[in-house]
């Protein structure tokens, strides 16, 4: 009979003495980029180059922004991290190989105004919108999603100078921004790829 293999998960301190016990990340830093090539994933890898996170491993995680979480700049975010580290990202992409396409992508985040509760990060993607309008929606939907968690009621077909009036008065949310980048189609159909990101750090 075949010996079966038993693995004890009572003990934590996985290989090498790692703790397998998933961090909650206590920074995060917002970038973006474009890049373009004849060839669409080396689009997408000069994208992340510009956006300076093309040299880790790269990890998609739903849109929680933690509890007490600190935003630092591009600059101090990498300083704390390494080549070929895994990260978590929150990252939204578009790419075209039509000529003088308009693409765009927006991540949007929503910060409550209790430090201890978490708060909401949005990936927004589109074909034919401007810069502010694909960041109006990023933001828009990262304050929607805080606000219904948060028991704020409105009007979800009200244009958001009135749900952010609402928000407002309500004072569950401290703060609301946005990373937006968009570019044109290359003119001879080379991918143009757009990436914005939220990058989250232990």
């Amino acid at each position: 009979m075949a010996s079966r293999l038993r693995v004890d998960f009572s003990d934590h301190s996985g290989v090498g003495g790692s703790n397998l016990e998933m961090y909650v990340p206590s920074k995060v830093f917002f970038t973006k980029g474009v890049g373009v090539h004849r060839e669409k994933l080396t689009s997408f890898e000069l994208a992340l180059r510009d956006a300076k996170i093309a040299f880790f491993n790269l990890v998609r995680v739903s849109s929680i922004f933690p509890p007490n979480c600190q935003e630092v700049s591009v600059e101090e975010g990498l300083a704390e991290l390494k080549p070929g580290q895994i990260v978590h990202v929150v990252i939204s992409e578009c790419a075209t190989a039509e000529p003088n396409r308009l693409v765009a992508s927006s991540v949007g985040v929503a910060i409550p105004r209790d430090s201890n509760h978490f708060g909401y990060l949005s990936e927004h993607h589109a074909y034919g919108q401007t810069a502010k309008t694909a960041a109006d929606y990023a933001e828009d939907l990262a304050a929607e999603m805080l606000a219904t968690i948060m028991g704020v009621e409105f009007n979800p077909n009200s244009s958001w100078d009135e749900k952010r009036e609402t928000w407002k008065i309500a004072d569950v949310i401290y703060k609301t921004k946005e990373v937006t980048q968009t570019a044109v189609g290359h003119k001879n159909g080379l991918w143009t790829t757009v990436v914005a990101a939220a990058i989250l750090i232990p």
